[in-house]
């Protein structure tokens, strides 16, 4: 997808003009690749046969040597064993709407227990039980603090009408809480909330509304699984006539410079320490 390639540039862009060094994500040929190329970038982007990896797969991914595109807690795996501290992402998965039937919830959160990474996003996907995928964060541990907001975003929309314990304003206040959680020892991954750009966002209202309608085209197609994220976005699209896609690429770049923001401050806080 060239939109996809151009987003992906982009972002590059945007972490390294904030002066840190980008790293995007895939399996290829039986390998993690940490800071793919922009051959491997494209191959990624339009090949037909590339697997979602989650931590469930991504052994047999790279045992059978298929095409990989890391889902946040695959990319979380990964950038452990880089050592890199700081991901950026578009929305976390979480718990999807409907989970006493289902029981669907994402592997994101669990990895978000276990993986010391930080995890730049917009929030959770609109398309999920957000008060759920709150409760089982707070359960784990993990903390979710908004950067620059006391609302919990939800993914194309501000704010999503919850709000968040914990906030920082600064990129040295990221950096801060990201020390004292580490050196606590308390393991795990930290949330950092950031809102979708205000001149892409889309009012919840509109965003609810879509959703109902996605939810009702799913059921009736019997889509499940690893297919529904995918399947009740497009649906988003669909129904916003784009807008959701234009709200995805601004609210991912914005992430990518606050990612690339906390980093720099990390490490500097590091290197003073």
């Amino acid at each position: 997808d060239p939109e996809n390639l151009e987003t992906a540039a982009a972002m590059e862009t945007a972490i390294r003009d904030r002066g840190a060094e980008p790293a995007t994500m895939g399996l290829i040929d039986g390998q993690i690749v940490v800071g793919l190329d922009a051959d491997q970038l494209h191959l990624l982007a339009t090949a037909d046969d590339v697997v979602k990896v989650s931590r469930r797969n991504i052994a047999a991914t790279i045992a059978t040597r298929r095409l990989g595109a890391t889902t946040v807690a695959a990319t979380m795996i990964a950038a452990t064993r880089a050592g890199i501290r700081v991901f950026a992402t578009g929305g976390i998965g979480g718990v999807h709407r409907g989970v006493s039937e289902t029981h669907d919830i994402s592997a994101d959160l669990t990895e978000l227990s276990r993986s010391p990474v930080a995890v730049v996003c917009a929030g959770a996907k609109s398309i999920l039980d957000l008060p759920r995928t709150l409760e089982v964060l707070e359960t784990a541990g993990v903390p979710v603090v908004g950067y620059g907001t006391s609302a919990f975003p939800a993914f194309h929309a501000v704010d999503s009408g919850l709000s968040v314990v914990q906030r920082a304003d600064t990129p040295a206040e990221a950096a801060a809480i990201l020390d004292a959680h580490w050196s606590l020892g308390l393991g795990g991954g930290v949330v950092f909330a950031n809102p979708c750009p205000a001149d892409a966002a889309i009012p919840l209202q509109a965003i609810e509304g879509w959703v109902a309608d996605a939810l009702a085209a799913a059921r009736a197609e019997n889509v499940t699984g690893y297919a529904i994220t995918p399947f009740l976005l497009a649906e988003l699209s669909r129904h916003s006539d784009g807008r959701t896609l234009h709200a995805n690429t601004a609210l991912l770049r914005a992430n990518a410079a606050v990612a690339a923001d906390i980093a720099v401050a990390y490490a500097d806080a590091a290197r003073g320490s």
